[in-house]
């Protein structure tokens, strides 16, 4: 492959037309051209239909572009590496997605154990929805996503689910409000104060599933896709949120918040999904390994695959 088409390439997309790529490379529009017809005549497929003055990718376009950006970030990696490390080894690219709704802590406890490995390692993480996440797995652009659900039903990916562990959850609130309903808890939370985890999460589904059990009607004074952000707001009094119980002493710690009581029944799993069935990348072999050793000792299950048909 030609990497000057496929610069030029990279640059069109960026600007959106072949002169504001002229005007960034300080070549003429014919040359660019030129270039891009070589290269899609290269790809057998058109890379840009135009919109109005300008152009827009096509969906082999956008596919092609995210390939180019790899290229050229693994370019300048070599470069430094090879300029400012001659003698050291090179790091290993660990490329990880996280679902955004995974709690943060959870989310930091189960990544850490691969930044120990002896060979040094860089990390690469991307926060998303699951379904977006999933598509960059079977692209293989991720090496792992980690997630409160196995892959849902509705996606059809060639991978497999590997069960973490599970944790109970807990309701925690700002040392005042948690003192003013952990008397009486759980049957007190009626009209309480309440930051919700977004509806399509595990935790927020079984969470509305346990009010309704109870006929209990909190009042719900937000719902969130991050849960870090309704920590924070817990944290400042706003209302009571629940968090995984194995990390309570350090959502405490972290936060200056208390707990007020278990949510009893609610117990939210945590995958590790990739591509493989034998797990075989050391980062995601430490990270199995403490997971199940550690931060959820006694809970992790069995492998679950989904397959594309």
């Amino acid at each position: 492959m030609n990497y000057k088409h496929l610069h030029y390439f990279m640059q069109v997309a960026k600007t959106g037309s072949v002169l504001g790529a002229s005007e960034r490379l300080h070549v003429t529009p014919q040359t660019i051209s030129g270039q891009i017809q070589l290269l899609e005549e290269q790809l057998g497929s058109p890379l840009f239909s135009k919109s109005g003055r300008g152009l827009v990718l096509t969906e082999a376009g956008r596919l092609a572009l995210g390939y180019a950006e790899d290229i050229f970030s693994l370019g300048a990696e070599l470069e430094q590496a090879v300029r400012e490390h001659p003698n050291s080894r090179p790091a290993l690219e660990f490329r990880i997605g996280v679902a955004d709704a995974l709690p943060k802590p959870i989310a930091y406890r189960l990544v850490e154990p691969a930044t120990r490995l002896e060979e040094p390692v860089r990390l690469a993480c991307r926060e998303w929805k699951l379904d977006n996440l999933l598509a960059e797995l079977a692209l293989h652009r991720l090496d792992l996503v980690l997630s409160d659900a196995p892959i849902p039903p509705s996606v059809s990916v060639k991978a497999f689910s590997h069960q973490l562990g599970a944790s109970g959850q807990t309701f925690f609130a700002a040392p005042g409000l948690a003192e003013q309903y952990r008397a009486g808890f759980p049957d007190n939370l009626e009209g309480a104060p309440m930051l919700m985890p977004a509806q399509d999460s595990a935790t927020g589904q079984k969470l509305q599933s346990w009010f309704q059990a109870r006929a209990l009607h909190p009042h719900i004074v937000g719902e969130f896709d991050d849960s870090a952000l309704a920590m924070e707001f817990g944290r400042r009094g706003l209302g009571l949120f629940v968090a995984p119980s194995v990390l309570a002493d350090d959502i405490e710690r972290q936060f200056g918040v208390a707990a007020i009581g278990p949510a009893d029944g609610i117990t939210v799993e945590y995958f590790a999904i990739s591509v493989e069935r034998r797990i075989t990348h050391p980062c995601v072999v430490a990270i199995t390994r403490s997971a199940r050793q550690a931060l959820f000792a006694g809970t992790a299950g069995n492998t679950r695959r989904r397959s594309a048909a």
